[in-house]
């Protein structure tokens, strides 16, 4: 027996590279778009707005870029979220956005926002452990950025659906997916940058970063969570590179890095994708013991036990 169907659209775009106003208006397009060929879910890579920062790659500090980053970050209470939130409500669509969000101390984080197709902002939540080079730019999310599934209503033809995400290397914490699988979310937005595909086994770069290793982690996550991932990521053109300035920064030298795709619940692609040194400790540095643990009892158990 057939259930409800629910269209959705996972965007392989390039925003308007540290221009927000450009990539607020962008965004709005692409959600009329969606929504005009029957989509009733958007979803949008991680720092969609405005764009990934992979400079920081090669250029750790760069403080004119990071200011210029700064300043087209994009606020929650902002008229360009309304005006996203607006699109939203407008074209009766959800929306799942990834964002550079600009706190009103000037702080900034790897964030993501779940608008109803009412408009409203069901969710925001922050990357939990910037990876690696990107805590020089953004900041760690706390307990409430646990919270990253919500309930969304489509209405009497759909009904409600339990959609939720997490961003990039997220997906290779074992506690917080696991926390996340908790929560029974039925859709599940894995945000990604732009990534491309692995180089070659001599290679320098980390496999794991490649579009391949990307793939995989979001595969990996259907199946152990049993839900449906829209796998989504970014682009960049040479016009990204030159902006950038990342013509020598590894894994960001040539245009490319579109991967998106939606994948079933027992791992497989539905679509293919359209697109061309170990540094991650899940129980190390990159964890957050003071937010998620594991509790271990070593005790043998036995089928009876009996007491007087």
């Amino acid at each position: 027996m057939e259930g409800p169907k629910l269209r959705v659209a996972v965007t392989q775009a390039e925003p308007e590279w540290l221009d927000l106003a450009a990539t607020v208006e962008k965004t709005i397009k692409l959600i009329v778009e969606a929504a005009a060929n029957g989509a009733r879910l958007i979803a949008f890579p991680e720092v969609w707005v405005t764009g990934y920062p992979a400079w920081i790659w090669g250029r750790a500090v760069d403080p004119l870029m990071s200011t210029r980053y700064t300043l087209n970050a994009l606020s929650v209470e902002s008229n360009e979220m309304k005006r996203i939130q607006e699109a939203a409500q407008e074209n009766s669509i959800a929306v799942v956005l990834g964002f550079a969000e600009r706190s009103p101390t000037e702080s900034l984080y790897i964030s993501q926002a779940i608008i109803s197709p009412s408009g409203g902002l069901l969710l925001k939540r922050r990357k939990i452990k910037p990876t690696h080079v990107e805590r020089t730019i953004f900041g760690d999310g706390s307990g409430p950025d646990l919270n990253n599934v919500v309930e969304i209503d489509f209405g009497d033809s759909i009904g409600k659906v339990k959609v939720g995400t997490l961003s990039c290397w997220e997906h290779a914490q074992p506690l917080l997916k696991y926390h996340t699988f908790t929560q029974r979310e039925a859709v599940h937005i894995a945000m990604w940058p732009p990534i491309h595909p692995h180089s070659g086994v001599d290679a320098f770069t980390h496999w794991a970063q490649s579009a391949d290793g990307c793939l995989n982690l979001s595969q990996t996550y259907a199946v152990e969570g049993g839900s449906f991932v829209l796998h989504c990521t970014g682009v960049a053109s040479q016009k990204a590179i030159d902006k950038l300035q990342t013509q020598n920064v590894i894994g960001f030298t040539e245009p490319g890095g579109g991967h998106s795709c939606v994948i079933g619940p027992d791992g497989r692609r539905f679509d293919p994708p359209s697109g061309r040194g170990h540094f991650i400790d899940v129980v190390g540095h990159y964890s957050r013991p003071d937010l998620l643990w594991v509790g271990v009892d070593k005790r043998q158990k036995e089928p009876v036990i009996e007491r007087t």
